[in-house]
């Protein structure tokens, strides 16, 4: 399928800002079943945007701007050309060696009460991917997906207790528990289109766990299923903070306000409702 994306994050200070400085981890690159068609980033102030890659491969862009500001906004859009893989990775760069995505980071602890849900979900199993299964089925019915009650700093330890969380959150719980498994396990950032669901609220999130003789596949804790040509992956990381959209500095602006506006198309299906407008006004016109 071909994904169409535009994601707008907008900043307003209460005062003029200063040394704005952002760190952009939103270009995808192309692996097998991803193909990047078109891929734009547009700051609405005046600045400098360079590029670069960290240390898991992600395409970093940093954007600076030294005048004042009251607002910036950061827009996105692009096409890309998705195909099933049954959520198996292939064609990926890696950077790093499995054993560091057993690494625990600082917002997928696993405390008592994942560590104990972990076990008891995977049961006595010893094939790794019938246990990611099992585990994802139980992060999904665990864990309602639902926006409000977390926010970006959120732990999974806090969100698996409150059992509500974003795309973030249960993926997070999904990661901590893997990794008290021992299985390697890193954080992916993204978008996924929904029927019926183009305008989002934000980006999405899921994993991607170490299978052998399979390599890395892809799970999605929010909707209970294996990654499908519907998601669109952008970045890597242990936790959130390595593959966060957008993060920065500034100084001075007093408090700040975020309002992040995101559009999941397919882009096939425009063109195809597109096409029968057209056809239509024209049997209106003709009748006419």
């Amino acid at each position: 399928m071909r994904i169409r994306v535009v994601h707008e994050t907008v900043y307003q200070y209460d005062s003029p800002a200063k040394g704005l400085i952002q760190m952009l981890r939103l270009t995808p690159r192309d692996h097998d079943g991803q193909h990047v068609r078109a891929w734009r980033i547009e700051p609405t102030v005046d600045g400098r945007l360079s590029r670069r890659e960290d240390g898991f491969g992600n395409i970093v862009h940093v954007f600076s701007a030294d005048c004042p500001e009251e607002t910036l906004t950061i827009r996105v859009t692009g096409e890309i050309e998705t195909s099933e893989t049954h959520g198996v990775m292939r064609g990926v760069s890696e950077w790093l060696p499995d054993p560091f995505y057993l690494r625990e980071s600082r917002f997928a602890v696993a405390d008592e009460a994942i560590q104990t849900f972990a076990d008891e979900a995977v049961g006595g199993g010893t094939d790794r991917l019938d246990r990611l299964h099992r585990l994802l089925a139980a992060v999904h019915q665990a864990v309602d997906y639902a926006p409000g009650p977390t926010g970006a700093a959120t732990t999974a330890a806090e969100a698996f207790a409150l059992r509500k969380g974003v795309g973030q959150d249960l993926a997070h719980v999904f990661i901590a528990a893997a990794r008290h498994l021992e299985i390697p396990v890193r954080y992916v950032s993204g978008y996924c289109w929904r029927p019926g669901t183009a305008v989002q609220e934000a980006g999405h999130a899921w994993v991607e766990a170490r299978v052998p003789d399979l390599g890395w596949v892809g799970f999605d804790p929010a909707h209970g299923i294996a990654v499908t040509e519907a998601h669109l992956r952008v970045a890597i990381g242990l936790d959130y903070l390595d593959a966060a959209p957008v993060r920065g500095s500034r100084t001075g602006g007093g408090t700040e306000t975020m309002t992040v506006k995101v559009r999941v198309d397919d882009a096939h299906a425009q063109a195809r409702q597109a096409q029968g407008q057209k056809a239509q006004d024209q049997q209106v016109q003709a009748q006419e």
